[in-house]
Order: structure tokens, then sequence, then C-alpha cells
């Protein structure tokens, strides 16, 4: 079988389709033998693809335009999307009044300016959800912001008493629902609406190959798989990459992603979701240009 060497910058239900490859056996019956690992924090896709040590990455269309605010070729380019939606959730640790079930109908997102707000700095996962604010009428910049650091040690500082609000992709906030620790409260996704979230990016020298045909015919039916399966189902596939998480909580998390939507459509990057992914990046001042989409997106490999 042939190597497929995959890295992810997050550890997330998000990326079940990847995660559904592997643990569904799509990849190894185009007799692939999948390697799954997680970025290290003080790396970059840029890197791992430019060096050859992996094949395909987890990424999004915006880890190329720092390279084209530089006028520089990025080393990657970015052939499907794995998410058309942001996949992070805000869970609360006191709530005010009844909220109800459905997370985004009650929940006032005006309650953010009075609290101690623990969110992921930086990078994407800030940027839209400050559109989201945004677009409810609340500047991110006049919160109480919490910085604990990563997705662990924000769940063992909100676990320990720090912050009211919590920002993570899941399984983390189902997890500290099932624990009794927080409740889902909003979803970035849903005030934002479709948007190029999360794509995989490669070099075009591996796109050329014939391994990537091969790749994306798996990673199409490993994508539409976890939208349309039973949850419990991608629950139990994906579940022994999370060992640490409640069995409940992982089913949580796969049943609001397929709500969602996120790994519905085609796997193709759509050119209006390129578009409101600039709108987001715009509005926090971090391109000064609409990069086009042409020099960022390319087809999956099985449409050239």
């Amino acid at each position: 079988m042939q190597p497929l060497r995959i890295m992810v910058y997050r550890h997330s239900v998000f990326y079940s389709p990847l995660l559904a490859g592997i643990g569904n056996g799509f990849f190894a019956a185009e007799d692939f033998e999948p390697a799954y690992s997680v970025m290290p924090a003080d790396k970059t896709v840029g890197e791992f693809i430019a060096s050859g040590a992996i094949d395909v990455s987890q990424s999004a269309v915006s880890a190329s335009w720092p390279y084209l605010e530089r006028s520089e070729r990025p080393p990657f380019v970015h052939f499907a999307q794995i998410n058309q939606r942001d996949g992070f959730l805000i869970a609360a640790r006191h709530l005010a009044g009844g909220v109800a079930s459905d997370p985004a109908e009650d929940f006032n997102w005006h309650a953010l300016r009075d609290a101690r707000f623990m969110f992921v700095h930086g990078g994407q996962p800030q940027a839209m959800l400050a559109y989201a604010l945004h677009r409810q009428g609340v500047d991110l910049a006049a919160v109480r912001a919490v910085d604990a650091g990563d997705t662990q040690q924000m769940l063992e500082a909100f676990r320990a008493g720090r912050g009211d609000y919590i920002h993570e992709q899941a399984p983390y906030p189902q997890q500290l629902e099932s624990e009794g620790a927080a409740r889902i409260v909003a979803s970035v996704g849903r005030a934002i609406g479709p948007v190029a979230f999360s794509s995989l990016a490669a070099s075009p020298a591996w796109l050329r190959s014939e391994a990537a045909p091969r790749f994306m015919r798996a990673y199409r039916k490993a994508r539409g798989w976890v939208h349309t399966a039973p949850p419990a189902e991608v629950a139990a596939r994906v579940r022994p990459f999370f060992p640490s998480i409640d069995g409940s909580a992982l089913l949580a998390a796969v049943s609001y992603y397929q709500r969602l939507e996120c790994w519905g459509a085609d796997a193709a990057i759509d050119p209006a979701l390129y578009e409101a992914a600039l709108d987001v990046f715009a509005h926090s001042n971090l391109i000064t240009r609409r990069h086009p989409y042409a020099a960022v997106v390319v087809p999956p490999p099985d449409r050239t």
C-alpha cells in the first residue's frame, strides 16, 4: 500500500471527512496506508508541504493570502473543501434566563460584552468570530477577552473557573456539556452562513501524481458518508481518534455538524464562498486586497 501522510491544524470532529477516510477504510480501499498527525503550533502548512514531509494538509484558503500579501507564490494550492461553515461554538458557564434547545434561538450576543470571553486567538478562528459578532452588533475588541492558550489549556482553564463563555470547535463544547460544566448557546457558523472555511491543500506536483485522483475518489466517498450516515455510525468510526471524549459528546458533535450542513454540497471550493471568506478577512483588515480565486484554488484532481 502507498503511504498517505495527512496533517491537520486542529484535532476536531470538524474534520470527520478525513478521520472517516481513515477509520472507515475509504483511503485503504484506494490502496493507501494513511498516517494522521496534528501540526505543531510553531509550524505552517507551507513548511511541511514545501519540504515534502506531508502529502495533504487540512488548511484554509486564507492560509494562502499572507504569501500573496508579500507578493510570493504559496507552496501549496487548495483543491477541495472540507467544511463550508465555521465550526466553532460558544458555550456558557452561567446562563441568564432560559435558553432554548436551538442554541441560536434565544442567545443574546450582546451578553458577551459584559462577560469574560475565552476564545481562540489569532488567525482564521478569531477573524471569523469577529465577523460573526460584527453581524450581531458586537465589537470583539470590546469584550473582556481571555487568552488561555491551546484547546487543552482552554478546557482546563474553563473547568478551573476562568471565563464565563468559551469558544471552541466540537467535540470540546459538547464535552463540557456532558460534564455539566457549560451549555452551548451559540454557533458562529450559523451567524456567518456559508463560507470557505476548511480546505485541503497540497503541492501542485503532488496533485499531478497518480495518487491524487485516487485520493480524491476516496475523499469524496468519505465526505459524502459523514454527511449522510447515521450520526452514531460516524461517531463510532471516529471514536478511536478521541479517547478522552465521552461517547455522548462525540455523538452530539457529529449530529451538530450534520445539521449545520458543513459537509454538504460538492467537494470543489465554491467561488462565491471564497469571496465570502475574503469579506471576513477584509473586515479585520487582515488583507489589503481581494486575492483572486485562481491564484489560490485549483479544481479537484479528478476534474482536471
